[in-house]
């Protein structure tokens, strides 16, 4: 029999033998974690958008139906994401001599609890905070749904990430 055949087996049935599902993203979910489960995530930011609370939640949503086999639940889910919206906040960014910014910048804060009702060490309590930058020039409302949308996908990959590929 080939030498590199036999080491493929092995390394196969090794893989097999460790009950962890891998995927492309970087996850790694162990086999006995069918689901997940997002509350809504309330909006206590002042200030914010009003439809940010359900855009984030169906974003983190999207994050694990789009990464994972995971099938999602509405509730009880064998791990479980909740938290809220604190912070979204406008602020002046790369001021020119003019003392006038040239840039502001969206910040928007999630605090998130997640819970993996299958290994407890894994679960956690943090708070996340991505931005994104936008021409001083331009109004706010304008843009507003596009810059949302690109903090959203930066937090909610940084939630996956803690959440599952436990780095």
């Amino acid at each position: 029999m080939n030498k590199h055949f036999f080491y493929i087996i092995i390394l196969t049935l090794t893989l097999v033998a460790c009950k962890v599902n891998y995927s492309f993203t970087g996850a790694s979910i162990p086999a006995d974690v069918k689901t997940f489960s997002v509350k809504t995530f309330q909006n206590y930011a002042p200030l914010a958008n009003p439809s940010l609370s359900q855009t984030f939640s169906e974003a983190l949503k999207d994050v694990f139906i789009s990464q994972t086999s995971l099938q999602m639940l509405p509730s009880n889910g064998d791990l479980q994401f909740e938290g809220s919206i604190t912070g979204y906040t406008i602020t002046p960014n790369a001021i020119q001599g003019d003392q006038t910014a040239a840039t502001n910048r969206l910040s928007i804060t999630v605090d998130v609890k997640f819970t993996n009702t299958k290994d407890d060490k894994q679960s956690f309590e943090q708070s996340f905070t991505r931005y994104a930058d936008f021409e001083s020039s331009i109004n706010l409302t304008t843009i507003e749904d596009y810059l949302i949308k690109d903090i959203n996908s930066q937090l909610t990959q940084d939630i996956f990430n803690r959440a599952v590929s436990n780095w």
